[in-house]
């Protein structure tokens, strides 16, 4: 580390990771280090992730997507549409949500599959959004607007692999439900973002702006917010901005309800 310094030379330092996808070994190697990168990626598919989970000097919210081409590695210039898939068609289940990543806006769908069960207590499976949040939409879908989905198997995906940690997936994983157990089809030319609150209120998100230019830069006509959103938004022209203040409003402007 000494002569690191003194040349004023970046040193890295590879490791494994267990099961769990923690670094192996005793935590001082995380505390010595200026930065800590996880390279994350499926063996069937070609797609790297490059996620910073410790940085000194800066954010861990920043997201690098790489390619495995023959050449080796080869950036991804354009995320979005990795995330979203080719079949543009109208699909039961399915909306987009822009999601802000760091400094970056990502497009991202979101899938959902209901089904009655058979059992006595119903099945709730998430993939790439987070578990407390689906389970407190599910709920706000069956209290305030009137859904049955008590007795449903739910199952919920964020496709590409990604992981939607903020609030502002809420709206999208709520159309995406409704859409799945009421056997609607969303427009694919929509997409939503806004945070859900217990009372259904839909509720203004962060960089919004940048998060529906990224939508009309992809050809998207539509996009459901927050109507505490419409002042970060400003005048945009070529994509529809439909604003909402409860999610019984966003569920009608999605032609689910």
């Amino acid at each position: 580390m000494a002569l690191q310094r003194r040349m004023q030379m970046a040193v890295l330092i590879v490791g494994h990771v267990t099961k769990d996808g923690g670094i192996a070994g005793p935590k001082t190697l995380e505390h010595l280090v200026d930065a800590v990168l996880y390279f994350e990626g499926d063996r069937f598919q070609t797609f790297r992730i490059l996620r910073g989970v410790k940085n000194r000097f800066g954010s861990t919210n920043e997201m690098g997507i790489f390619e495995m081409v023959a050449e080796g590695l080869r950036e991804v210039t354009n995320p979005s549409e990795l995330f979203l898939s080719q079949d543009r068609s109208r699909r039961v289940g399915s909306v987009v949500v822009p999601s802000q990543i760091g400094t970056r806006t990502l497009l991202v769908e979101i899938q959902a599959l209901t089904s009655r069960t058979a059992f006595p207590a119903p099945t709730r499976r998430a993939s790439g959004v987070d578990f407390n949040r689906m389970s407190l939409i599910a709920a706000v879908l069956s209290r305030r607007i009137g859904m049955d989905l008590g007795g449903v198997d739910i199952y919920v995906n964020a496709v590409g692999g990604v992981d939607l940690e903020e609030p502002a997936a809420d709206l999208g994983i709520a159309l995406a439900i409704a859409s799945s157990f009421s056997n609607r089809a969303i427009d694919p030319r929509i997409c939503a973002f806004g945070e859900v609150g217990l009372s259904a209120e839909v509720r203004g998100t962060t960089q919004a702006g940048n998060r529906v230019l990224e939508a009309k830069r992809l050809g998207f006509q539509k996009a459901i917010v927050s109507a505490d959103s419409v002042r970060a938004i400003g005048k945009t022209e070529g994509i529809e901005v439909v604003t909402v203040r409860t999610l019984h409003e966003a569920l009608e402007a999605a032609v689910v309800l």
